[in-house]
């Protein structure tokens, strides 16, 4: 019924508060109502549920898409982490030449193979007394298999029949500067969010270099909303890591930073890299390594406890 509302509804004008309300009331009501006697994980992954729900409820509200089928909207709000809505839901099919090519499917499996591999096999390796390393590893690991390897089997599956459901991850690590790595290889679905909402009213009301700024904030209040709340813990490390992150694109798009080639080949890539890495643990902090992911890989049986 929602759905046929949505498409009697498609053509008249969106109010501008439709579709934020799960947005705010799921999150508020995880943090009031999670039982205390949870494990920190479960709590972790239940906020960024409701979290990723409200978003792509906002995106899916604020999308018309009266020639979209039934099970288009379906997919998109069940079966697709992308929050792209315009595109998904589009009636327009992918050409044959767009669809993924034996070598991309491959590619999927071979990340989830990695992944599964540094998980269950690498990580349980390294000593006990490696809290870091250990968890470090595992959540690699997971993230093979999860972001780099699932998600892009997943879009093999939508993009085979025809649904522009791009991966949302596109060669991460080959990315010569920070403002591609960000803008067109990470996470996809975050950007495509943050430049929808955030991004584009911002820089009409306040300027490119502060939307620019905003954005990163927002995404380190929300990351420090998912993980360093539930690890009760390295509060504040997120938000740095993308302050540091906005700062690293204002340098590599400077006269000296084109001069010097920050945002082209190699030199741009090793800027890339160090942007990335060095403050990375101020993103995927101590706390939150003993406190949450050690917890979930014992849970899922990849270390022992």
């Amino acid at each position: 019924m929602v759905v046929a509302a949505k498409l009697q509804t498609a053509k008249r004008a969106i109010p501008a508060y439709q579709g934020w309300a799960p947005l705010i009331v799921f999150p508020a009501a995880v943090l009031i109502l999670t039982p205390g006697t949870w494990p920190r994980w479960a709590f972790m992954w239940l906020l960024a549920f409701v979290i990723f729900a409200g978003c792509k409820w906002l995106t899916w509200r604020r999308t018309p898409a009266p020639d979209a089928k039934w099970w288009q909207h379906a997919g998109y709000l069940l079966a697709w982490p992308g929050l792209d809505a315009k595109a998904f839901l589009s009636a327009q099919r992918l050409p044959k030449d767009a669809r993924p090519s034996a070598r991309e499917w491959l590619s999927a499996f071979i990340k989830i193979i990695i992944g599964v591999f540094t998980l269950w096999i690498i990580a349980p390796r390294v000593s006990v007394d490696q809290v870091i390393l250990r968890g470090w590893l595992g959540m690699i690991g997971l993230i093979f298999i999860l972001h780099l390897g699932s998600l892009h089997l997943l879009s093999c599956v939508w993009r085979s029949v025809g649904i522009d459901a791009r991966p949302l991850m596109k060669s991460p690590l080959l990315s010569t500067s920070v403002s591609e790595f960000w803008g067109r290889r990470w996470n996809t679905a975050f950007r495509d969010l943050t430049h929808r909402f955030l991004f584009k009213p911002l820089s009409s009301s306040i300027g490119p270099k502060w939307a620019i700024i905003a954005g990163f904030i927002f995404s380190g209040l929300v990351h420090d909303l998912v993980i360093s709340v539930p690890a009760r813990g390295g509060y504040g490390g997120p938000t740095i890591f993308f302050v540091a992150q906005s700062l690293a694109i204002f340098i590599e798009r400077s006269s000296f930073g084109r001069t010097i080639g920050l945002m082209r080949g190699w030199r741009g890539w090793l800027f890339t890299m160090a942007a990335l890495i060095l403050p990375a643990y101020g993103l995927f902090h101590p706390p939150f390594i003993r406190n949450i992911i050690i917890p979930f890989l014992q849970a899922l049986g990849a270390l022992k406890n």
